[in-house]
């Protein structure tokens, strides 16, 4: 695992070791100015898809590695005066394939901005110490963390008790959909999504996160299992009131995957710390109870990466299921951003490391 910093000061930083501290930029708070990433963090290490398809050629757009440098998009992707990372998604635009959500959003790189490694080859990602060829990969495990405040979520869904209504995703891990040419295995699902939801007309939402259970896509059990940390899980529509988080408010949170296990933390100013722990090679789940349901050797075969950023979970899809909320949005973003058909999160500390052991 490379080790980077982000939300790193434009003077010098002093490191101890392999690890290091981020702090916030030394711009004055007081500007307003939106400049590039780059300008504060270290994105050396990360890709970013965007809500966008300026090359008009029907796909998504993702800015490479190599050209992070000095990008920025104004309305989606951009640093603040104080140094700060903001994403943005409207609940309409360009989507990737497998998805009808749309994100603005990183994805760790563990080659940099070597192509000669391919995107979902073992060489650019982790893997858990029960895969058959661990030591192909980029790292066995790996450790996210970071900060962030999310600042919007979408206030209108035509689906209101889907449960993917008025969330956001700020952080996954995410398997890789099967690839033979590269020797990788997966179904491509998550066994990781850290969840923010709001109703509207709600002072404070929850957060929450979810694990996929690692089957393929036609099988019905393939489901998303939700454990709270602070007010409810995606299905309660109850005001979670005081047990919640208000929009805005600096939520931490740690991603550990030590060898097997995903240890997670969270952590917000007046709340208790929360911490979690789930083995990711077999089928038990994170309150110790075996999921019959779930594949029995969970995610052990599969190649894996790190996300950051806001993956918008208001699709304006209308069919059945829990993912499509039917959420309104035109794709004119200035009309969607007055109609709070979008969702937004700023980012103060996002730093990826090797794992560490528990």
């Amino acid at each position: 695992m490379k080790h980077i910093f982000l939300m790193t000061t434009v003077m010098a930083l002093t490191l101890a070791g392999c690890d290091s501290a981020s702090e916030t930029g030394s711009v004055p708070a007081e500007s307003t100015a939106k400049l590039a990433p780059s300008d504060f963090f270290d994105l050396s290490y990360w890709n970013i898809t965007l809500p966008l398809d300026d090359n008009n050629d029907g796909k998504v757009d993702t800015v490479k590695t190599a050209d992070l440098k000095g990008y920025m998009h104004p309305d989606f992707f951009y640093a603040n005066g104080s140094g700060e990372m903001t994403f943005t998604a409207p609940n309409k635009a360009t989507t990737t394939p497998n998805s009808s959500n749309t994100r603005s959003e990183l994805r760790y790189m563990s080659r940099g901005s070597d192509t000669k490694i391919k995107t979902a080859a073992p060489g650019n990602n982790f893997a858990l110490r029960a895969h058959p060829d661990a030591g192909s990969f980029a790292s066995v495990g790996g450790r996210m963390e970071a900060t962030v405040r999310v600042d919007h979520v979408a206030r209108r869904a035509g689906n209101p008790d889907r449960p993917a209504a008025y969330s956001a995703v700020i952080g996954q891990i995410h398997a890789i959909k099967d690839k033979p040419q590269t020797g990788t295995f997966g179904y491509g699902n998550e066994p990781l999504k850290i969840y923010f939801k709001k109703f509207p007309g709600h002072d404070t939402g929850s957060v929450f996160w979810n694990y996929e259970r690692n089957l393929a896509k036609e099988d019905p059990n393939r489901t998303d299992i939700a454990y709270p940390v602070w007010g409810n899980v995606w299905t309660n529509s109850d005001d979670p009131g005081s047990a919640g988080i208000p929009l805005g408010q600096p939520i931490s949170y740690v991603v550990n995957v030590y060898e097997d296990v995903m240890h997670l933390e969270f952590s917000t100013p007046g709340k208790p710390t929360k911490t979690f722990a789930i083995n990711l090679a077999d089928n038990v789940d994170a309150n110790g109870e075996v999921d019959a349901k779930d594949n029995p050797e969970g995610y052990a075969g599969d190649a894996h990466y790190f996300k950051a950023g806001m993956y918008n979970q208001c699709s304006t899809k209308d069919a059945p299921g829990v993912w499509y909320a039917a959420c309104p949005g035109t794709g004119i973003w200035e009309t969607d951003k007055a109609n709070g058909d979008y969702a937004q999160a700023t980012f103060t500390r996002l730093v990826v490391t090797d794992a560490k052991p528990m």
